[in-house]
């Protein structure tokens, strides 16, 4: 039995277990975006965040326990002069995991983790759906609405409605 399991293992023994993570995270900081399967982006997310809290200050303290963590010399330094001035604002949640399907081999869950200041598409897609949130902030429902016949226009068939 497993009392107390607090983490996912990822069926590695402690030193595979850590290079892994190691190597995620350093492919993560390094190309902002990476494929791996769904425990091991989850797995990821719970080691990485904590070092991204670290990153946002720039001292030799922090940056020396974040070595401790990556063991990669050029992911600490883009940890602390890119993503660091990225995340800045940002209270957490630096990382979105997002499902991708099944691996064609084996039939594992995929995921995509990804930080989440890199992405521009959700990034400007977030910020549009703000505007028209904000534009359309008028209730919409489904009752009451009459379908225009073949010959009359939209505007009378809602002016219709309206009267009823």
């Amino acid at each position: 039995m497993r009392h107390g399991k607090k983490f996912n293992h990822l069926s590695r023994k402690r030193g595979h277990r850590l290079a892994l993570l190691r190597n995620l995270s350093a492919a993560l900081i390094k190309y902002k975006r990476i494929s791996t399967t769904l425990a091991k982006a989850k797995a990821l997310r719970a080691y990485i965040e904590p070092l991204i809290t670290k990153s946002k200050v720039n001292e030799t303290h922090s940056r020396r326990i974040v070595f401790a963590y990556l063991g990669n010399k050029e992911a600490v330094e883009e940890l602390f002069s890119g993503v660091a001035a990225k995340v800045a604002n940002r209270p957490g949640g630096y990382t979105r995991v997002i499902r991708t399907g099944f691996r064609a081999g084996d039939g594992a869950d995929m995921a995509m983790i990804e930080l989440v200041d890199y992405n521009d598409v959700m990034v400007s897609a977030s910020k549009a759906t703000d505007v028209t949130t904000a534009a359309s902030a008028k209730k919409k429902t489904r009752r009451g609405t009459k379908k225009a016949k073949p010959g009359e226009d939209n505007a009378e068939a809602q002016e219709a409605t309206a009267e009823n």
